[in-house]
């Protein structure tokens, strides 16, 4: 066998292996995108995923990984999520109306017992009725994202950049034992287990809005512990 044929041949091999994975991708854009507005595309998370998985299997050595997939499925959705950050959905100004949106919200909620409206934010607020649709969608796309990319909403991570990854964990457990067991379940299943706010409201039999409200509640205690 030539070179020229051997080096088709394993290219063949290699996008083969990557075929057989792209249900894997495109389940996994799935379930990301069940978590995201309706403005992120489902085909185009699945685009970034399969062209991940094909550089991935056009480099993959088995003498060294013996499962492909164990290989390439955090770094198909890391490229995911990278997508998501090159939106660059967030900018100065819209960081810091996020965050006066969520003072706002927990405000509104502990006297009326439910979250506003984009239009009664806006009154509350004394913003544009648009910019706070756009800023209300970027923070739902942050909320898939790890923790430390969601630290970073409101202060531009400086003092994130100030803790290592070990300190950092601790005040989250430290945070996190501050809750009831069911709390804790809430981070867990949205984190770990990746489920829809809708699908743990179903298991727990706890309202969407409460499960929001004690997901930011967690954030906020970690940014307070951390200076932020």
């Amino acid at each position: 066998m030539t070179p020229n044929i051997y080096k088709e041949d394993l290219k063949h091999k290699e996008d083969e292996l990557a075929i057989q994975y792209l249900p894997a991708v495109k389940a996994m854009a799935f379930r990301l995108k069940e978590r995201l507005p309706s403005s992120v595309d489902f085909m185009d998370l699945s685009a970034i995923g399969t062209e991940e998985l094909i550089k991935l299997a056009r480099r993959y050595d088995e003498s060294l990984n013996d499962s492909f997939w164990g290989y390439a499925k955090k770094r198909v959705y890391g490229a995911m999520l990278d997508y998501l950050r090159s939106l660059d959905i967030l900018s100065r100004a819209s960081r810091k109306l996020v965050k006066a949106i969520d003072y706002a919200i927990e405000e509104y909620r502990a006297v009326h017992d439910e979250e506003p409206t984009d239009e009664e934010l806006a009154h509350i607020l004394e913003e544009d009725l648009e910019k706070i649709h756009d800023a209300r969608i970027a923070s739902s796309i942050y909320t898939v994202m790890p923790l430390h990319d969601q630290l970073q909403v409101g202060d531009e991570g400086a003092a994130l950049a100030q803790i290592e990854k070990e300190e950092l964990i601790d005040v989250i457990k430290n945070v996190l034992s501050a809750y009831n067991e069911r709390e804790q379940l809430i981070i867990q299943l949205y984190y770990f287990e990746e489920l829809t706010l809708k699908e743990i409201s179903e298991v727990l039999s706890i309202t969407e809005s409460r499960i929001s409200q004690i997901h930011k509640s967690v954030l906020h205690k970690i940014k307070e512990s951390i200076g932020a």
